[in-house]
């Protein structure tokens, strides 16, 4: 089985872009991948491209031959919908593909368009990834959700809000030299725990904004690599997937998220490492209570142990272990579809010494990347090495 490697990576700013489309979003960071990779648009055999709810907010279906021509690709194109983790599922798949021998080089990433709806429009489009029938006409938006899964922690573990505000000032601080993040700016404790209420405990630093952006990936065969002398250090070692029930009401656990558990053992044994060998990791922020459950769920902390990682330092930038030195969906933003992709580009650009923040992790031969779908239904892990 052949190995796959990350060849080249792009972004666009995450923020709003009133004046632009998705296509053309799109575009640019493929663009920008293709042009880091160094390789000919018509050695790409396929384009996997996530997306969410561009039906909804662009009233535009059927995107994968659509991006594919705004990229300026001629072969076939694959759309993947996983809510929040469209990207992360189409970069995984990619990366199947290169495995089994199908294909040596695929375009992968993904695209969202946001903020042209109101906050009303996309909370009500954003919600369609939770269950209709019992979650969606009961009046549940995710904030309220999560808020759910917040109080659930605390009942179950203890914590507080002032150890999810260090959280976010984490992320807004880590956020501060990135290019490419919707908020470039720090937040203290204080004006975290002032923020106005949006679901309680939930304020309004513990969410991630609404956001327009894209990611792309070029990823090739070592084959591949070594034959047309592409210098691509990084690579992907480990892959995994996860599920859980999609309502609240059905889970055993509010306070813990399997879904990312499943993902992580299957990357973890995927790429011959565990838990402990992972340097760096850009993890699911959508509210600072998700980050929480998911360094518990990939196995960095042990169940109520990971409230306080951020407030005792072990997760800053000059921690033990950093943990999304990008500013995470919390500062950097969230465009859904493009998410897991970013995160992918982001960590490639931490290990091979291009981020703003590499000079953090410069030893770091191990990353992880997680994205998760909804209250993480369904989550995608992958570990990343370098060639040190």
């Amino acid at each position: 089985m052949t190995g796959v490697r990350v060849a080249g990576v792009g972004l666009t700013h995450f923020g709003s872009h009133p004046d632009r489309t998705g296509r053309d979003l799109f575009a640019e960071a493929a663009l920008a991948a293709r042009e880091d990779a160094g390789v000919p648009r018509d050695h790409i055999e396929h384009l996997n491209y996530g997306n969410f709810m561009g039906a909804l907010s662009e009233r535009q279906g059927h995107q994968g031959p659509l991006m594919a021509e705004a990229a300026g690709l001629g072969c076939p194109a694959t759309r993947y919908e996983q809510a929040c983790a469209s990207a992360g599922v189409a970069a995984r798949e990619a990366v199947k593909s290169i495995r089994s021998g199908e294909n040596d080089v695929v375009l992968a990433g993904g695209m969202e368009r946001m903020t042209n709806m109101d906050t009303d429009g996309a909370t009500e489009a954003l919600a369609i990834a939770a269950d209709e029938l019992h979650e969606v006409r009961s009046g549940v938006t995710f904030p309220g959700a999560y808020a759910l899964m917040a109080k659930a922690y605390f009942e179950a573990f203890g914590g507080s809000r002032e150890d999810l505000a260090h959280i976010a000032v984490k992320n807004h601080r880590h956020a501060l030299d990135n290019e490419y993040a919707q908020f470039q700016k720090e937040i203290s404790v204080e004006q975290a725990l002032d923020a106005p209420p949006v679901a309680s405990p939930l304020h309004l630093y513990d969410a991630c904004p609404i956001t327009d952006g894209a990611s792309a990936l070029v990823l090739v065969s070592d084959e591949y690599a070594e034959e047309h002398d592409v210098d691509a250090p990084v690579s992907i070692t480990g892959s995994g997937q996860g599920a859980d029930k999609m309502a609240l009401q059905d889970r055993e656990h509010l306070a813990r998220t399997p879904a990312a558990t499943e993902a992580a053992e299957e990357a973890y044994d995927d790429a011959g490492v565990s838990p402990d060998d992972v340097e760096v990791a850009e993890v699911h922020d959508c509210f600072t209570i998700a980050e929480v459950m998911a360094l518990e769920s990939l196995g960095f902390y042990d169940f109520g142990e990971g409230i306080g990682a951020a407030r005792r330092g072990e997760t800053t930038i000059d921690g033990d272990r950093p943990i999304n030195l990008s500013g995470g969906l919390k500062a950097k933003g969230h465009p859904v579809g493009a998410t897991g992709g970013s995160q992918l580009v982001e960590m490639t650009r931490l290990l091979r010494g291009d981020h703003p923040n590499s000079d953090a992790v410069s030893d770091a031969e191990v990353g992880l990347t997680h994205n998760a779908g909804g209250t993480v239904a369904s989550a995608v892990v992958h570990i990343l090495e370098v060639d040190r």
